[in-house]
């Protein structure tokens, strides 16, 4: 039996069924049987021209059928491999290996197949399904079956730095766990709107695994380009962000807003910080969701906090949303994903599929660390066909050393309607 894969953002629920590399396999191995007798029958039947030593060529015909055998044999796993490797290729991932040592239990329970209730479906013909999980939890089993590792019903380990590990290393999705994950009393929550700039304890919060333990620890670092003091919203700079500018790579969100069509009522901020930019929207009625992974803070919580909406996501997984719904993206350092350019291609194909014709991509601010790197930026960019409504090139000093300076761009982009 094969198998057919069906994605789910970056997961795949896998269906078993039969596939074209199977049934090859299956017809490899019929002829190769068949090939195998019909040299037999020829050396048995065959009559040999000199009859004076009729057992050495018995034993030659015993010899030349052992080597043709040998030979098939060499073939047909030959095959098999290749076919195999085919097999994995087609399906995008190596099945994740569940005979080795060490493996926790409840993975293994979690991956097995579950036959469909009403049998073969009619449709599909699928006739069984197995949990999703990322391809690349293969690379990071022993990490792996470390998280499954817990006790069922009970509470889960407080571990939630392990988790991310396994996510930045691509086990994305994570599989399910049958515990109870650890929970603070949210004390102290504002109603909505007022809990977009009244600060709250940092007791609410969970501190484990971090470096530092409240907020006052957390304004005192530079925890990224967009995030400077970015938890202090009552006396920082935070609260007039995308209200001020400060230099003029700092559009105003009334500006971008004015500048789209059709309206804004839901958008998506990629790597937003503390997310300000969500709240910023939320106070004009637009909704936004705020894909971050707690980097150095408890970044999810604390936009939770805020009545916002974090989604616990990082840029190598498939934006797990509909095609052409949103009304503006906004992207700042976070589009930072380093490594080759076809990671940033990637990471902006699917940017494009999920903002609707029409809608506008707010690039906010975007790191240039050398010339090389705006123009494949720039580029990349003009590929899509987006109009350009705004476009800046600035510097800024680096707080790294007096007399440098570093190359930002900021631009709003609107997304064409293609036929």
């Amino acid at each position: 039996m094969g198998s057919v894969s069906l994605k789910i953002g970056d997961g795949t629920a896998r269906f078993r069924g039969a596939s074209l590399c199977s049934s090859a396999v299956n017809v490899l191995m019929l002829f190769s049987v068949l090939t195998t007798n019909l040299f037999a029958l020829y050396a048995f039947t065959s009559s040999p021209k000199n009859q004076a030593h009729p057992i050495e060529h018995t034993h030659k015909n015993i010899s030349f059928i052992s080597e043709q055998v040998s030979l098939i044999i060499r073939e047909i796993e030959s095959s098999q491999k290749k076919l195999s490797q085919m097999e994995k290729e087609i399906l995008g991932y190596e099945s994740i290996d569940l005979s080795r040592p060490n493996t926790a239990s409840e993975l293994k329970l979690f991956l097995q197949r579950h036959q469909l209730p009403l049998g073969k479906d009619s449709k599909t013909g699928i006739t069984e399904m197995v949990a999703s999980v990322g391809h690349s939890c293969e690379k990071s089993m022993d990490l792996l079956s470390q998280y499954m590792t817990y006790k069922v019903s009970g509470a889960c380990p407080d571990d939630w730095s392990l988790a991310q590990r396994l996510i930045l290393r691509g086990c994305e999705p994570l599989p399910r766990r049958r515990c109870f994950a650890k929970t603070i009393p949210k004390v102290g929550l504002h109603p909505f709107p007022i809990s977009l700039w009244k600060p709250f304890s940092h007791k609410i919060m969970s501190w484990s695994a971090l470096g530092c333990k409240n907020f006052d620890c957390l304004n005192s670092k530079k925890l990224g380009k967009d995030c400077v003091g970015c938890f202090d919203l009552a006396n920082g700079y935070e609260n007039q962000r995308f209200v001020k500018a400060r230099g003029k790579n700092d559009f105003l969100i009334d500006d971008v807003l004015a500048l789209g069509s059709g309206g804004t009522r839901i958008g998506f901020d990629i790597g937003g910080g503390s997310g300000t930019f969500a709240a910023k929207m939320a106070e004009r009625n637009v909704t936004v969701v705020t894909a971050t992974l707690n980097v150095d803070a408890p970044i999810n919580e604390f936009i939770a906090a805020r009545g916002l909406f974090p989604l616990y996501l990082s840029l190598d997984h498939r934006f797990p949303f509909y095609d052409n719904v949103f009304d503006i993206v906004h992207a700042a350092s976070g589009l930072d994903v380093g490594g080759r350019p076809e990671k940033l291609e990637f990471l902006m194909f699917d940017m494009d599929r999920v903002l609707r014709a029409g809608g506008l991509f707010w690039l906010d601010n975007y790191y240039c660390a050398t010339e090389d790197k705006k123009k494949a930026l720039t580029r990349l960019i003009e590929r899509f066909g987006y109009k350009k409504l705004k476009w800046v090139v600035g510097e800024k000093a680096d707080a790294a050393g007096p007399g440098k300076s570093e190359v930002y761009v900021s631009a709003v982009l609107q997304k064409p309607v293609r036929v």
